[in-house]
């Protein structure tokens, strides 16, 4: 994990409130602060919630207003020059795996190279029904898919024989900046942020980088034990597997709302201190001025950090 400290932000409030024309100002407000990357979240289709009482508890329903990931991040890489994009997380079984290869790639070459997609395997079977796909066979079907993306991303001709996809002598055209595109993976829930062990050896031997769920405690000052237990396993996983554990970029979120900076930047050590790559800055809900004024909030902590270090 070598580099500089990172620091996202994320726009899934504006799911709920504001919309197209709030996220677009949050992000070139985000950009001008010298954020590194801005999260977003992908849904192809709201739900009622009521009509599918069997489905996990979600604050995305039919109300919210999803911007198409692909398109938008197009969008905002005609707008910016330098911020990064990372989904957070797509779908990828929900999804034809060529047709994400070629979204992507376009996406990245058209921002220079700005592009992380962040994958997760979803929770919500309706959705991979309207988009006729299978639910069941999601987890083995992702890490097909990954090899897929991969090979698409980073070869001029591309064959592939396997369970779920054949390609013939193809290519997508041009090819994206980055050969391959980083794929991170997302997993949990906010009521069990430890993934499976299933999916932990899933992230170990496929994910360029973990997205968790994993926040810190606020009376303890540190992850729980249970985070920190499969943190440790997926570096011992990639070890076993040949794959240098310090390749693995870590996102972790920081809620900095209601701390004196102090404290934010401890936490801001103590996840550098277990490898975090990438801090992702978590704000409360509110309208788009007041969250303007956390991102200048948290810069002014994150520049004294980044001074002391």
């Amino acid at each position: 994990m070598a580099g500089t400290l990172k620091f996202t932000i994320n726009g899934n409030h504006f799911v709920h409130d504001g919309g197209f024309e709030a996220l677009v100002a949050f992000v070139r407000e985000a950009e001008a602060l010298g954020y590194d990357f801005i999260r977003l979240v992908d849904h192809v289709v709201g739900i009622v919630a009521e009509e599918h009482p069997d489905l996990p508890p979600t604050p995305y329903t039919h109300r919210s207003q999803f911007q198409e990931v692909f398109t938008f991040m197009s969008y905002l890489s005609a707008i910016t020059s330098r911020i990064g994009f990372l989904t957070g997380v797509l779908g990828l079984p929900q999804r034809q795996t060529a047709l994400v290869a070629k979204q992507a790639a376009q996406v990245d070459y058209m921002s220079g190279g700005r592009l992380i997609l962040g994958v997760g395997i979803g929770y919500n079977h309706i959705e991979f029904e309207a988009l006729g796909e299978e639910f069941k066979t999601r987890g083995a079907r992702v890490e097909e898919q990954v090899e897929v993306l991969r090979a698409l991303w980073t070869q001029e001709v591309v064959n592939f024989e396997g369970r779920w996809h054949r390609l013939r002598h193809v290519n997508v055209n041009p090819l994206p900046v980055q050969r391959p595109i980083p794929i991170w993976m997302g997993a949990g829930r906010q009521a069990q942020p430890v993934p499976p062990s299933k999916v932990i050896e899933r992230i170990a031997k496929y994910a360029d980088g973990f997205m968790p769920l994993f926040r810190i405690n606020d009376a303890t000052g540190r992850l729980e034990d249970d985070a920190l237990a499969a943190l440790a396993e997926i570096r011992r996983i990639m070890a076993e597997h040949g794959r240098d554990p310090a390749s693995l970029d870590l996102e972790v979120g920081l809620y900095p709302h209601g701390k004196d900076a102090g404290r934010v930047m401890e936490e801001i050590a103590y996840l550098e201190a277990q490898g975090v790559t990438h801090v992702h800055a978590r704000f409360p809900d509110r309208a788009l001025d007041e969250q303007i004024a956390f991102l200048r909030d948290f810069a002014a902590i994150r520049d004294q950090y980044v001074a002391g270090r």
